[in-house]
């Protein structure tokens, strides 16, 4: 009896310590959905509120596609369009049509991280697969050879085919702008870490690849400033110019007769007097820019990603996630080189680390017991990837200095081509339209000259009409 009655004395201790924390947890419980349930009428209070004009943004706040304030801690509220989406799944229902792209354009707005000012800045989703990527795919590659064969031929494939799609659809990405800087980045960090530790790197070759890494990015930094975009020049005279036919690169179907558009004109009073209202003639009327209603000078032309008029546009380069045009196109010829030649020299250096009894030339053929460390696996594969790269940007450099031989811009180049105009030679690597060409030297000084954009020759109207 004395036995038993200490076992239910300490069974009756136990069941209140299991209710006492029963309790506790319930209290617990009811606190936090308490605070919970404040904290996001709050934040749902501070979406729905109005933004102030004088008011400053927090780091942590952001204004959305709505125009209400938001913050990033809110990013899970209201999440009507995800909550039905998953309801939909779990019970089999189809999906709505426009229900995935309504949640993707959800999440990409407010899929931000604080910034000191300004508030919080939005991240691009195109940005994080080379990011996570990039890694995961080399060190896979260094397992085995075969391995890295597979891997270093699905990469280009891959990014070839996702050029093409974005480049259909004529939309702005950052993918290809972050694997070019991640690119340089990790292999640089590779170099301080794999390489460099090795001993056959000295100082002096690790501060040549440390400039070259630095003046090709502040290289970078200077082309995306400005391409060169049209603009009408603060002295002109704006005259009133009344169309009877459908302006130009303008759906007929859309055309409303006597539409009135202003023009920029810099002829003098008496001139735009005796011109009166002038009739735009549908064949000579090309440099007349639709969408930002503007005279684009010779040579100038509309770039559909960006949507904006460029000054001598040569092209739209997604590696720089900008155009080419008469601003930037020395500075972006500079990038490739100075790409070009910190890549070689790094890697020289990464091949004579790995493979010192072979020589450059054949050590990315022939490279034995290359794969008997993973280091120098890691190092090699990174080799083979950074001539891939080299190979391609190299490519990209020979055809604009053969175009800026010829004085003609890739956007001229496609267009003849594509009118029948000219006739291309050496496998489509020349293409000399005849019509701004001056002679090789006269060519790349009118290059090395040109002037900038704010600064070009703005046309007059006569010229165009």
């Amino acid at each position: 009896m004395h036995i038993g009655n200490e076992i239910t004395f300490v069974s009756g201790g136990r069941r209140q310590e299991i209710l006492h924390l029963v309790g506790l947890t319930t209290l617990l419980g009811r606190r936090l959905n308490t605070f919970q349930a404040d904290w996001l009428s709050v934040m749902k209070k501070r979406a729905n509120k109005a933004l102030e004009p004088d008011e400053p943004l927090c780091c942590c706040e952001y204004v959305d596609r709505q125009g209400g304030r938001n913050h990033v801690a809110a990013c899970c509220c209201d999440c009507e369009d995800l909550d039905d989406a998953c309801d939909r799944w779990l019970k089999k229902e189809p999906q709505k049509a426009d229900s995935l792209s309504h949640l993707v354009t959800v999440m990409t707005d407010r899929l931000r991280v604080p910034w000191f000012w300004g508030g919080a800045r939005r991240v691009d989703l195109s940005v994080l697969p080379p990011l996570l990527l990039l890694p995961v795919l080399l060190h896979i590659a260094a397992l085995h050879f075969l391995l890295g064969m597979v891997v270093l031929t699905a990469l280009p494939v891959l990014v070839l085919w996702y050029y093409y799609v974005t480049h259909r659809k004529k939309g702005r990405t950052l993918f290809f702008l972050s694997l070019a800087l991640f690119s340089l980045g990790y292999m640089y960090y590779l170099f301080l870490t794999e390489v460099f530790p090795r001993g056959g790197v000295g100082l002096t070759q690790l501060g040549t690849v440390t400039l070259g890494v630095a003046l090709t990015l502040a290289a970078l930094v200077h082309t995306k400033r400005e391409p060169g975009y049209v603009r009408p020049h603060p002295a002109d005279i704006h005259s009133t110019v009344t169309y009877h036919s459908p302006p130009p690169d303008r759906d007929p179907g859309h055309n409303v007769v006597g539409q009135e558009v202003v023009l920029a004109n810099r002829g003098s009073g008496s001139e735009q007097q005796g011109q009166g209202v002038e009739q735009m003639d549908s064949g000579r009327s090309r440099n007349w820019c639709s969408v930002c209603r503007v005279m684009r000078p010779p040579r100038a032309g509309h770039c559909r990603i960006c949507g904006v008029c460029v000054l001598r546009l040569d092209h739209h380069c997604v590696w720089i996630n900008s155009c080419v045009g008469q601003s930037n196109h020395r500075s972006f010829l500079l990038t490739l080189l100075l790409f070009l030649l910190t890549s070689l020299y790094g890697i020289s250096l990464v091949l004579r680390s790995v493979c010192p009894q072979q020589n450059i030339l054949t050590a990315l053929l022939y490279c034995p017991g290359v794969y008997d460390q993973y280091s120098s696996a890691l190092c090699f594969t990174c080799a083979w990837y950074s001539c891939i790269v080299t190979g391609g940007l190299l490519h990209l450099l020979v055809l604009q200095l053969i175009n800026v031989s010829y004085n003609v811009t890739e956007r001229e180049v496609r267009t003849a081509l594509r009118d029948k105009t000219t006739h291309s030679l050496y496998w489509g690597l020349v293409v000399d339209t005849g019509v701004y060409s001056h002679g090789f030297r006269g060519n790349w000084a009118e290059f090395l000259t040109m002037g900038e954009g704010p600064d070009a020759h703005w046309p007059r109207l006569t010229d165009v009409v």
